[in-house]
């Protein structure tokens, strides 16, 4: 596409203003700008922000899928943004270039649907959970993946007309992946650009209360939903073996197996499998998707 048109969506739950407020200075001083800003309030009110920055305040929280949904809803409405750039409200863009770099990448490359940013701390380190990759050792080695990092990543929106956008019923946790099995299966690229940096505090996951559940009923509604028969058992027992390995509290683990229980007995959405050929192509990008 030539010269995308940059949208930006920024999802607090209101307690936050501060870190909304320096990054919006941050998107600010993008020498690209975008066209399109807009924050959601996801069940909380927003305060006033500056005249070119679009406000949706939802009645309840919807999760991170669902508000985002609701970004997605508004930006479309405008009719002028080819690419959403997905914001963490406690993140911050140091560099001033993210934004070129970004409409640059999509400009070259017409089946390039997702770009996913580095995340790191403000000494400058990436968790391991941040690598969009098995092999995680090195954050700066950038290329094509399987997933992508919800901190903050990139959008292409004739991507997410002809796939859809975000699974509401994730509520938060596997919302990513989702997404980009998905646009894998439809044949668009997934890229870990390193060189997109976005400050973000460390942080764990597990700070959420419902972490636990959540991450295993979406991690049985993700192999339900997308992966081929066979590969169904073969994904949610090594899952099940990491987790046993992993989790050393024990309300953790109890979370956990009512949330896997959950995700058995409960509607996933639509089953939509994945080709044998996208199976094979994740595998050759070096994460088949058994685990």
């Amino acid at each position: 596409m030539p010269e995308p048109r940059l949208g930006v969506a920024i999802l607090t739950m209101g307690n936050r203003p501060g870190e909304v407020a320096a990054l919006l200075e941050s998107v600010a001083k993008q020498d690209v700008p975008p066209t399109r800003i807009v924050v959601v309030g996801n069940g909380s009110p927003l305060p006033e922000f500056p005249a070119h920055v679009t406000t949706v305040e939802l009645d309840e929280n919807l999760g991170v899928a669902g508000g985002r949904n609701a970004a997605l809803r508004r930006l479309r409405e405008f009719g002028d943004v080819d690419v959403v750039i997905d914001l963490d409200d406690d993140g911050l863009l140091v560099d001033a270039d993210v934004f070129r770099t970004v409409r640059d990448l999509y400009a070259d490359d017409p089946r390039l649907g997702i770009v996913s940013f580095r995340i790191a701390d403000e000494t400058g380190e990436t968790q391991r959970r941040h690598v969009p990759r098995l092999r995680s050792s090195d954050p700066m080695r950038g290329g094509q993946v399987t997933t992508f990092l919800g901190g903050g990543h990139a959008l292409s929106v004739p991507m997410l007309d002809q796939i859809g956008g975000w699974p509401d019923e994730f509520f938060f946790t596997h919302e990513e992946t989702d997404l980009a099995w998905r646009a894998l299966d439809a044949r668009w690229k997934v890229l870990y650009a390193p060189e997109l940096l976005l400050q973000h505090p460390k942080t764990s996951p597990a700070r959420h209360a419902v972490y636990y559940r959540m991450t295993a009923r979406n991690r049985v509604w993700l192999a339900r939903r997308h992966l081929p028969l066979p590969l169904i058992p073969l994904y949610l027992g090594t899952w099940t073996l990491l987790t046993l390995a992993r989790t050393r509290a024990l309300a953790g683990l109890r979370a956990w197996a009512g949330g896997f229980l959950e995700g058995l007995r409960t509607p996933c959405g639509r089953r939509r499998p994945m080709r044998w050929r996208t199976v094979w192509r994740m595998t050759r990008l070096g994460r088949p998707p058994v685990i």
